[in-house]
């Protein structure tokens, strides 16, 4: 019977551990995002500023190219990250990648890059999806299905 308890408490415990509140995303920004409406969605990683896609820390491969998915590293000319979508709203942006490696990971990064500025600011990343477009995201934003607890790296 003490067995039973103890896994009842790991299973009651542990999907609390797997989505938190989004903490560090600042409010105004929060309802910048919610308006859907003024985000429009690009296709490939040519579509976003150069100094965007520098944010992600490496080489980004289009939605359904070839990418290197695992810690096996079968071509390294390939990027270990993957574009799943992204969306521009004036001067936002919200890149929405896969990482592999030993821990396929899915990342989310909202930036801003003023007209005429060289130089982007992130605004908030996080962890978690996959999410099939920007209105999942916000589903996801809504219902902490996203971890932006630790500065993980892009």
């Amino acid at each position: 019977m003490k067995h039973i308890s103890a896994y009842l408490l790991f299973a009651i415990a542990i999907p609390s551990f797997c989505c938190a509140d989004v903490t560090k995303l600042p409010a105004k920004d929060r309802q910048l995002l919610q308006n859907s409406n003024r985000f429009h969605e690009v296709h490939s990683t040519s579509d976003l500023p150069p100094a965007i896609v520098a944010l992600c820390r490496s080489k980004v491969a289009d939605p359904g190219q070839k990418w290197n998915a695992t810690d096996v590293i079968m071509d390294p000319t390939l990027p270990g990250k993957r574009l799943i979508w992204a969306t521009v709203g004036g001067e936002c942006y919200v890149v929405h990648y896969e990482r592999g490696g030993i821990a396929h990971t899915y990342h989310m990064l909202v930036a801003k890059l003023a007209k005429g500025e060289a130089k982007p600011k992130v605004v908030w990343n996080a962890v978690g999806g996959p999410f099939k477009d920007y209105p999942a995201f916000l589903d996801g934003l809504r219902s902490g299905k996203l971890d932006d607890r630790l500065d993980y790296a892009q």
